[in-house]
């Protein structure tokens, strides 16, 4: 596909789809968890992306990107930590307000970060209910399968949707001693399939299936009445998410094995930022025509 063809996809939507598809659908309304369901049941495939600010987040509501997600990703991507294990519940807060505040139809999904739900289900619900309450979010994301499964059953009741998170999950990087494929040999296999259920079954409305050996990750979203959401899972799953630094070329140095990338807006962004010291240092920049008088 020639990048004008892909330019004009991105931006004129298929008549031929669905017009209740999640992409590509004709509604303007805010998405929410019940067409995510509704989707399963379409057998439609859906993109999911992280966004951290309102700017960006305006481009991939503007896309029909239907559900973005303010990852603790943002740890790695955008604060400049080492992992994710830093992010703390005032920067989730802050940014997942300014990613709702920069879109009008995505279902926004605010991940509870490292220590905010760990306790148990009553600070789970606390700090569920702080994203939900302070920054207009839809749902929450949280990791764990069936260790998590008490504290999605009391958001769920309490009325917050849950994303459940499963296979390599980020925040237990101390643990795995690094990022390493999960679901591997018939015991770990089994083991994500009781935490699939065990999700599915405390009220999620999807799950996140990441690093897991694609033959699983098909099983699993065939065994599940929800969607599997994967990332570096193969390509049966019912939805697929990236990290938008990775996806749009913006991360430097190597990057995941399963990320392709779409754009290399890192070359773009610092050849215009080249472009514009030239112009001072050369006194081209302001020209006449940026001047007032």
């Amino acid at each position: 596909m020639t990048t004008a063809h892909a330019s004009h996809s991105a931006n004129k939507p298929d008549s031929s789809r669905d017009p209740k598809a999640l992409y590509g659908g004709t509604s303007s309304r805010r998405i929410t968890v019940r067409d995510i369901a509704a989707a399963k049941v379409r057998g439609e495939k859906w993109p999911m992306l992280t966004a951290y600010d309102a700017m960006t987040a305006s481009v991939f509501d503007e896309a029909g990107i239907p559900v973005l997600l303010v990852g603790d990703s943002m740890g790695n991507c955008h604060l400049g930590y080492e992992s994710t294990v830093p992010v703390t519940m005032d920067e989730i807060a802050i940014l997942s307000a300014a990613v709702v505040r920069g879109t009008k139809r995505a279902l926004i999904v605010a991940d509870l970060p490292f220590g905010a739900y760990q306790e148990g289900p009553v600070q789970a619900l606390r700090s569920a209910t702080r994203l939900i309450k302070e920054t207009g979010a839809s749902a929450v994301k949280l990791e764990g399968g069936e260790r998590s499964a008490e504290q999605i059953k009391l958001l769920v009741d309490a009325g917050i949707p849950v994303m459940a998170h499963i296979g390599l999950t980020p925040q237990s990087v101390n643990a795995f001693g690094g990022y390493p494929v999960q679901g591997r040999g018939e015991e770990a296999a089994a083991q994500l399939l009781r935490d699939a259920k065990a999700v599915q079954d405390a009220g999620a409305f999807s799950v996140v299936l990441e690093l897991v050996p694609a033959e699983l990750a098909a099983e699993v979203t065939r065994t599940l009445h929800i969607p599997t959401v994967g990332i570096g899972a193969g390509s049966e799953c019912d939805a697929q998410v990236l990290v938008w630094t990775d996806m749009a070329g913006m991360t430097a140095g190597r990057v995941p094995r399963f990320v392709k990338q779409y754009a290399q807006l890192r070359e773009v962004l610092g050849g215009a930022a080249r472009a514009f010291a030239e112009d001072v240092v050369d006194g081209a920049y302001p020209a006449e025509e940026h001047a007032f008088h």
